[in-house]
């Protein structure tokens, strides 16, 4: 993945995210009656700015990318033209003002929304859950589990994909199941029930293949060792390795799959290795030396090349599901609401101990995934836009001053007392917002930059 495909996915979903949480700020200040004195994407030194619309706001485009914000007029900062005092945010209901602050998470649920009413019309790929190995001694062997078997459905909810069986599986982890019930299919199209226990399981690390963990490995398809592209002054090239090279063996090891071959390369990272490879209508011996590099904390050896790999092995275990409007749109609230309450159990369960707060992102991941998902395709680019979007709906609603949710709660206790809070509480709780945000940044900075480390 290229840098510059990464700076620019995730400047592109930045943007698109704060621009339709401040517009929601926006469009219902204005019909609420209040008026817009600034609209800023960004914080800062205006790089960008232009006066527009009737009320002349300020349009903005800041010199810190990281959020944005609508100044409103308002008696609390600075003085109004008594003409202008009934458009101010200070003098409106309580109800108005919770609508107004209340419309930008809002917004950012409604793109979620629309974005995944879209992916779904457009169609749903994933690959069928077959299950390949079942890795040995984890609950997913100890429940009986079989490679060729099929998963249909988990507890009461029917799976159709790999990514489907992950998703509930989580949800399940997440909230401590101790046993769950999953509905097979083997390939003699015998139906089974297998009781997967997790009462043991550990989810305070999420941020990798937590299935593996369990034991359950998605199937594919053998790939044949042959070699479908070398990269340039890698280990490969340097010895020799062409495209269209079949290995045979490894230090007189017969290689029948890339997995062997892949397993060879990995374990002897600055070996010298002697393969032995079909090429044309000769055999020949080239020796090869891996490159070392580190993984996660563990040296392994890369000597630069890619696997040949035939499509149409994989078509039969790809699905791809469509679904018209109104069915889509209904979809897509479902997974919005089922995300945004995931969501919201795994802040619960940080804040309480159960699940470790290494599983915060922040931008540089962020960032990264941004990369990651732009490079795989349009769609895969909008699923992660609309969760993004979806984690800035519920992060924004928390009853942390500073943020909507601060406000929303202000405006809470008002409702309950009568009269708004005083200056100095509202001062202090803005003190004690800004330090929890603070320290949320820092450890998602320290998040990102470990996962760089070990990466």
């Amino acid at each position: 993945m290229t840098i510059p495909l990464t700076i620019i996915s995730f400047v592109v979903a930045l943007g698109v995210l704060i621009i339709f949480h401040e517009f929601g700020h926006y469009l219902v200040a204005r019909c609420c009656g209040v008026k817009v004195l600034r609209f800023s994407i960004g914080f800062g030194r205006p790089l960008l700015k232009k006066k527009w619309g009737k009320d002349q706001t300020e349009w903005v485009i800041a010199a810190f990318p990281l959020g944005g914000y609508v100044k409103m007029l308002d008696e609390r900062e600075g003085e109004v033209a008594p003409e202008d005092l009934p458009r101010s945010f200070n003098r409106k209901s309580v109800a108005r003002r919770i609508a107004i602050v209340a419309a930008g998470p809002i917004a950012n649920f409604i793109l979620a929304i629309l974005l995944y009413c879209f992916l779904f019309m457009l169609g749903v790929s994933g690959m069928k859950p077959v299950l390949g190995p079942v890795t040995p001694a984890t609950p997913a062997a100890f429940a009986g589990f079989e490679a060729g078997e099929t998963i249909v459905k988990i507890g009461t909810e029917p799976v159709s994909t790999w990514q489907d069986a992950r998703w509930i599986l989580l949800e399940q982890v997440v909230d401590k199941s101790p046993v769950v019930t999953v509905e097979t299919l083997n390939q003699r199209g015998e139906i089974g029930w297998r009781n997967l226990d997790l009462s043991d399981f550990q989810a305070d690390d999420l941020d990798g293949d937590f299935l593996k963990k369990i034991g359950l490995n998605i199937y594919q398809p053998a790939i044949r060792p042959i070699i479908a592209q070398v990269t340039p002054e890698g280990a490969g090239s340097r010895a020799g390795l062409l495209a269209d090279d079949e290995i045979l063996s490894v230090n007189d090891e017969q290689i029948t799959s890339w997995e062997d071959l892949v397993g060879q390369i990995r374990g002897n990272p600055g070996q010298p290795l002697m393969l032995e490879i079909h090429r044309g209508n000769s055999v020949l011996d080239i020796q090869v030396t891996p490159d070392t590099v580190t993984e996660k904390n563990e040296k392994i050896g890369k000597i630069g090349i890619a696997p040949k790999i035939d499509p149409s092995e994989f078509e039969g275990l790809l699905v791809k599901t469509s679904y018209p409007l109104g069915v889509s749109m209904i979809k897509a609230m479902e997974r919005t609401w089922e995300t945004s309450i995931f969501t919201l159990r795994m802040l619960g369960k940080m804040v309480a101990g159960e699940v470790s707060w290494k599983n915060v992102s922040g931008p540089i991941t962020i960032a990264d995934y941004a990369g990651q998902s732009a490079q795989m395709g349009l769609a895969p680019y909008l699923g992660f836009l609309a969760l993004i979007s979806i984690s800035l709906g519920v992060l924004n609603l928390l009853p942390i001053p500073i943020l909507d949710g601060g406000h929303l709660l202000y405006y809470a206790i008002e409702i309950v007392k009568g009269s708004p809070l005083s200056d100095h509480a509202m001062e202090m709780g803005q003190r004690i917002g800004m330090a929890l945000l603070f320290a949320l940044m820092a450890c998602a900075l320290y998040n990102d930059i470990s996962r760089l480390v070990s990466s």
